[in-house]
């Protein structure tokens, strides 16, 4: 991966993480299901590139998933209490 798209990635990443961290704390309906059900909505998403969407779409949704994947494991694990 490119400098360019590396930065892309840790950015979109963190961008995530912290939207999701916050939605948890405003939010009392957010459920780890709910999180569950749009993280399966972004795999598919994902999956549907048959347009081609180049380097940065790919990047911008692997780093999207990325930062789902890892929240969702601490929710589960307590760790993002």
């Amino acid at each position: 991966m490119s400098d360019y798209l590396n930065n892309l990635y840790d950015k979109i990443f963190d961008q995530e993480f912290t939207g999701l961290q916050r939605r948890r704390e405003s939010d009392p309906a957010f459920t780890i299901a709910d999180l569950k059900r749009q993280l399966k909505d972004l795999y598919a998403a994902q999956g549907d590139d048959w347009l081609g969407r180049g380097g940065v779409g790919n990047t911008t949704y692997d780093a999207t998933i990325a930062a789902w994947e890892s929240f969702c494991a601490r929710w589960e694990k307590g760790e993002n209490d």
